[in-house]
Order: C-alpha cells, then structure tokens, then sequence
C-alpha cells in the first residue's frame, strides 16, 4: 500500500520533517513531483539540512528512498545535496534510487525561466528561476530530456540539439547572459549522477508493493499551487495533490490507503498571486519573525497571515485527505487572539467556495475569533499538556474540515511532535 504525504497551502507547511518523523514506519519513501524550487527542513545531529531533490527519509537506514518520475532533476543541485547527505554517513548506493524516466533540467531551462519571468516586468509569478516550468514544459511538448538518456551514447548529441532550440527562444527574449559555467557544472554533475542508481521507476515500486513493503509518498510545495486546482496562474508547474501520486510513480489508484495532509496553524505564501488572509501589519510581522519565515530554498521573506480554513477545506476535498497534522503550532504561543477565516466576502456575498480566479475578486476574510493560549507547549510530550484554548482552536479545524487532526508539531525538532489521542 501506498500512504501519501503532501502540503495543504501554498508550500512550505514543514512536510520535511513530518516525513522524516513517519519514515521509521515505511519501507520506501518517494517523491513523486516538483523539483529544486522544493525545500524540505530537517533537524540531523543537531545541524539542520534542506533537501531539495533527495526523499526526507534517507537520513534513515531502514529506507529505500526514490525520485520518481514526476520530479523534474537539476544534476547540479543533486550532486550538491548528495555531498551534504553523504558527509552524515550515509550510503546512497544503498539507499537512493532514481526513475531513469524523470525529466532532466539543462542550464538552459534555467536561462530560459529566468528571462520569461523578467520579461513580465511587474506581473511577475514569483518564480524561483531553477528551470522547473521550462522543463515541464519541455516534457509536455515531448522535446524533454530524461535520466535514462544519460546512459545513451548520443547523450551529447541530444543535449547540444534540444540547447540549439533553447537558444532560438532565449534570443526572442533577447538573452545575452554567458551560460557556459552553468554548462561546465552540469556536465561534471551528469558524471556524478550516472554513477547513481537509475531504476526503471514503475517497475521498481510495484515490486516493492508486490513483496508487502509500505510505500510513504512525498509531495512537494501545496495543494493551493496545484498547476490544475491552485490559485492560477500563480501556481507551480506540476500538479501537487495527491491523484499526482498514480502517475509521479507508476501506481494504481487502488494502492493508495492514507492521504496525510500537512497545514500550518496559520498560512504563508511565497511570491506573487493571491493570499486572502494575508496580514500587512505587526501581527503579520511578528508571525514571519516568531515562525522564521524565509524561504528554505529562496530565503525570501514569506507573506503571513492567519489560517484560511476555506482553502484547507478545498484541499483536504480535492486531495481525498483522510488525516491532518498541523505544524508550527508554538508560533502562536504568545497570542493573545487569534482569527480564522470561516468564509470569503465577495461583492457582498459570502461564501465556502475557492472561486475560479482569486486574483480577479477583492476577497475579504470572515473570521470567526479565539483566544490564544498564552503558554509555551514547546515542552509538550501529549495532547493533555495543552492548553484549554489550543484544544478549542484544533477542534473547530476538525469540525470545520471534516477531518481529523492527528498530530501537532509543537516545535523544530524531531522529537516535538504531540500525537492527539
């Protein structure tokens, strides 16, 4: 069976320590789409890494860690995180494997992204200029290069024919930036990465399915950056939810089992496009400094605001989400009010539904206001040690959701997760 974890926002909800926590309980850990732009935090020996690329679980002995076909893959960076892994000890022949039908990012993906996003002026996405969206893009027009290629002797051959195309494009952009230290990096990182596991994907998973192992599917970025469901097109360039898990890998819809959602106790986007309960103020302030919100892969500032309940109802609905865990929790300890957004004002009228183009409508939050708890729960070993207030505030989520919270991550580090009982 295959059990899914994926973030419920825009991203960034702490999906790679919650991973990281549930991986003692799988065989395989897998991520099934996105790519670079992805920044999954973990806490190891005390020294905190971010991966990118690399599944959450490898800091564990006992997984098989796999990057399936649905993440497009820089070399570059890959090499970069494979080095920092591997100064932990740990051995990746052994336990990281690469679908040979993952999409590769050129240097010229990358040249590519950077000057269709400057080319926007001030209607800018806010992409992080890794190559992604040209590269899927790529994919879907069937000119994509993969990691299987990479064993084909007119590799080079393929490589120089697709950049030749590129470079027709980048000067329609009127792109002059010298590239060729991008090229020399890639190619040394091709060398690096032949040397790695490539696994034909689908045929691997199911027979690890087929010999009874648990398979825990990770996803990256949020449901609400979805390419299909998200605020478009403010979105990634994949789809995010969990029905990206069948073709990310290669499974059956009849395989997946738990659908495990990630939100934040408040929300944060990342770039442009819509955020309805976004706060311009001091709380909003005091949220980024508190929950150190900086991007993990950009390191630039978040926007903040309270949580959208809204927005997570939406996900946990088109994701099939059969249990939550609610993250970053201890920023709120020192609140003394708190909001969540019950409903959307729009022309007048309210509602519960995401509409088809947030950024067209001026979206005004309903709050429904609690009161905060007051307390440091850093501390907390169960859910009894919480306070009245905090207990009051994850039951109306659940109420409101129709889902379940079933763990609250209380703090940064592995251990500080409360199971609710």
């Amino acid at each position: 069976m295959v059990d899914v974890i994926l973030g419920l926002q825009w991203g960034d909800e702490g999906k790679g320590k919650i991973v990281d926590w549930f991986a003692k309980d799988y065989d395989v850990i897998a991520r099934f789409q996105g790519g670079p732009n992805a920044g999954h935090t973990l806490y190891v020996q005390n020294k905190k890494i971010v991966l990118h690329q690399i599944p959450s679980g490898v800091f564990h002995s006992n997984t098989t860690n796999l990057i399936g076909n649905g993440v497009v893959l820089d070399p570059v960076i890959l090499k970069k995180e494979c080095d920092t892994v591997q100064s932990f000890g740990v051995d990746l022949k052994k336990n990281l494997f690469i679908s040979e039908r993952t999409h590769l990012i050129l240097p010229t993906h990358r040249a590519l992204d950077k000057a269709a996003e400057i080319s926007k002026g001030n209607q800018k996405i806010g992409s992080t200029l890794k190559g992604i969206g040209p590269a899927y893009m790529d994919k879907t027009g069937r000119n994509g290069l993969r990691v299987g290629d990479l064993l084909d002797k007119n590799f080079t051959t393929s490589y120089i024919k697709l950049r030749l195309k590129h470079q027709k494009l980048l000067d329609n952009y009127s792109f002059t930036e010298d590239i060729s230290a991008w090229e020399e990096e890639f190619f040394e990182a091709i060398e690096f990465l032949r040397g790695l596991n490539i696994v034909n994907g689908e045929y691997f998973i199911n027979e690890k399915l087929k010999q009874g192992k648990k398979v825990l599917a990770e996803g990256a970025q949020g449901s609400m950056l979805d390419i299909d469901f998200g605020t478009f097109p403010f979105v990634t360039s994949s789809n995010t939810i969990s029905a990206a898990v069948c073709n990310g890998l290669g499974v059956a819809p009849q395989q997946i089992r738990d659908v495990i959602g990630i939100t934040k106790a408040y929300c944060t986007r990342v770039g442009s496009g819509p955020f309805p309960t976004e706060l311009h103020d001091e709380t909003g302030e005091e949220l980024r400094k508190t929950g150190n919100e900086f991007g993990a892969t950009t390191g630039r500032p978040r926007r903040c605001g309270w949580i959208d309940l809204v927005a997570l109802r939406y996900a946990c609905m088109i994701n099939g989400v059969t249990s939550l865990v609610m993250t970053k929790a201890d920023v709120l300890d020192n609140f003394t009010g708190l909001k969540l957004c019950v409903a959307y004002r729009i022309n007048g009228n309210e509602t519960t539904e995401i509409p088809f183009r947030m950024e067209k409508f001026n979206i005004e939050p309903v709050y429904k206001d609690f009161s905060g708890w007051n307390t440091n729960i850093s501390a907390a070993k169960g859910y009894k040690e919480l306070p009245v207030q905090m207990k009051s505030y994850i039951e109306f989520i659940n109420q409101y959701t129709g889902v379940e919270i079933d763990f609250i991550s209380n703090g940064p580090e592995r251990e500080q997760i409360v199971k609710v009982d």
